[in-house]
């Protein structure tokens, strides 16, 4: 069946670091047909210390899956794709986790695969890397982007099923660039600002009393500057032309901020920061309405694809897709006041 987390269902990992290591570990601890494969040996040898299927041989790891993720760096991915493309049967759903989507996106419909590629990003990670770093229970319940295609229906309800069940995520529906212009500001900005105060109190004079009174605002603000550079870089320049739009807005409000402060206007400062609270208090405080969806398995796409990417841009996510009797069922989630039209 569709979407159960059985032993049924063949699965393989293609890049096994913090993220593929730990969608390899929890595939694994769910008791599905799982295996693994890494370009580095030492990896593929903690692998198989670990009780993990993961052969010397990519082909050998993908043959005869049902779904394939694709976890390998971004500049990687498209020439991953085109291997374990070969690699597989035509029914073999492919996927990713990077952090931009347009790319990968194109290169899966210039190479003929739009009705089995979905790409897909899990808003999760951690200022680590490699499989000794990775844990089984990190992607749990996390927003999941997957992002259907015209063509590949049948491909996303499988994946989005699949990740539900086994990860208990939050499946964000969007397409490849609208993923890429979300992300830039949530995710890919961040990190920007992250090594700009990081590398701010690196070359202060005063470093080591900086760092000795950083607190939780530091701390936090800092975090994500943790991570491996190289995978922070690959990430920006992947998304570059949004990533600089967006940073173009926070250079506006720090601006706006800066004049505030320089002009001592105390009631322009506190009107400015109290918008920025009221975002930061939206992420704990939004309320959500539930509703169901069906749509014929077998029949134009049309109605369910704008369904679903209006359900991502509006700031929804789906806890359940089923498809029975010749219908795929929906389960959504609306933040109060959206609504679909």
């Amino acid at each position: 069946m569709v979407g159960r987390a059985d032993a049924r269902v063949r699965v393989a990992v293609v890049g096994t670091g913090l993220i593929g290591g730990s969608v390899l570990l929890r595939l694994r601890d769910t008791g599905l047909d799982v295996a693994g494969w890494d370009p580095d040996p030492a990896t593929r040898r903690r692998a198989r210390e670990q009780g993990i299927l993961c052969p010397d041989v990519l082909e050998e790891a993908v043959a005869g899956r049902d779904v394939v993720f694709l976890c390998g760096p971004l500049p990687t991915l498209s020439e991953t794709l085109t291997r374990v493309a070969a690699a597989t049967e035509e029914r073999c759903v492919l996927t990713d986790v990077g952090s931009t989507k347009a790319q990968v996106a194109a290169a899966a419909t210039a190479q003929g695969l739009g009705r089995r590629f979905v790409p897909g990003h899990p808003m999760a990670g951690a200022d680590r890397a490699g499989l000794a770093s990775a844990e089984p229970a990190l992607l749990d319940g996390a927003a999941w982007v997957l992002c259907p295609g015209p063509n590949g229906m049948a491909a996303f309800r499988q994946l989005a099923a699949l990740v539900i069940d086994v990860f208990r995520a939050r499946v964000v529906p969007m397409s490849a660039p609208e993923h890429d212009a979300v992300a830039a500001l949530s995710s890919h900005v961040p990190h920007l600002l992250a090594g700009a105060l990081a590398g701010a109190a690196q070359r202060s004079a005063l470093r080591d009393a900086v760092l000795a009174l950083a607190a939780g605002s530091f701390s936090d603000g800092t975090r994500v500057a943790g991570g491996p550079p190289r995978r922070t870089a690959n990430m920006l320049l992947g998304n570059r032309d949004r990533v600089l739009t967006e940073l173009a807005g926070v250079r506006a409000v720090l601006d706006e901020l800066a004049e505030a402060l320089r002009a001592g206007d105390a009631a322009a400062l506190t009107s400015l920061l109290d918008e920025g609270r009221s975002a930061r208090a939206a992420l704990g405080e939004r309320a959500f309405t539930t509703h169901q969806r069906e749509f014929p398995a077998a029949a134009d796409h049309a109605g369910e694809l704008a369904y679903l990417r209006e359900l991502g841009a509006s700031g929804g996510h789906l806890t359940s897709c089923r498809v029975q009797g010749g219908a795929v069922t929906y389960t959504g989630h609306l933040p109060v006041p959206a609504r679909l039209g």
